[in-house]
């Protein structure tokens, strides 16, 4: 009697194990998330300059001027688009292949969805980041000089400090968008692949 419990014990433990085993742990939608937990904090570090009453000159100022000002907000609002919002959307996406489907990322799948999450990342902040940078420069390069301004036209600012910019923002674009492009194809293949809950040995 006690091995025949003992055995059904042993046997209700295996399963349970194998079960827990083959439950899909989400973990690509765990990194996607966390990723934009970071630029999430990176935002706020952002909006404390941008409300900042310290900065000289203060960029609400460069903001309101306009002209080469508005890349400024441009810029932070696309970073809270695609690199805070996207980037957190993009985990319901793997939540749905690994929790609802099942599926596993593995073999060229794992690297596609690798280079989404880094890629993604990277670009975003890189693109995003040199626009605020250029519109801050350039805003405040067009300001008086009375409140920290430099005093340049709109031809000045263009050629002293705009003009550096638009292709480092536009390579990092392209990295962004490349990493969505891989990202989109290692969710088909894993989407549409059928393969077992874990990988075979």
């Amino acid at each position: 009697m006690r091995s025949r419990c003992k055995e059904s014990v042993q046997v209700q433990t295996s399963i349970q194990a194998e079960k827990a085993m083959q439950t899909p742990t989400g973990k690509w939608a765990v990194r996607f998330v966390w990723a934009s937990v970071v630029q999430g904090a990176i935002a706020v570090a952002w909006t404390v300059f941008l409300i900042s009453p310290w900065t000289i000159p203060a960029a609400p100022r460069v903001i309101a001027a306009g002209g080469a000002g508005t890349w400024l907000f441009v810029g932070y609002s696309l970073y809270l688009m695609v690199g805070v919002l996207a980037v957190a959307v993009t985990a319901v996406f793997y939540m749905y292949i690994e929790r609802i489907l099942g599926k596993v990322y593995r073999g060229i799948a794992r690297y596609l969805a690798w280079s989404h999450l880094i890629l993604m990342n990277v670009g975003a902040l890189g693109a995003t980041s040199l626009m605020m940078v250029a519109g801050y420069l350039g805003g405040a390069a067009a300001l008086p000089t009375n409140i920290g301004g430099q005093g340049l036209n709109a031809g000045q600012v263009h050629a002293n400090i705009m003009v550096v910019y638009p292709e480092p923002i536009f390579y990092f674009a392209g990295v962004a968008v490349l990493g969505v492009l891989l990202g989109g194809l290692g969710y088909i293949l894993s989407a549409r692949g059928r393969q077992p809950l874990l990988p075979q040995p």
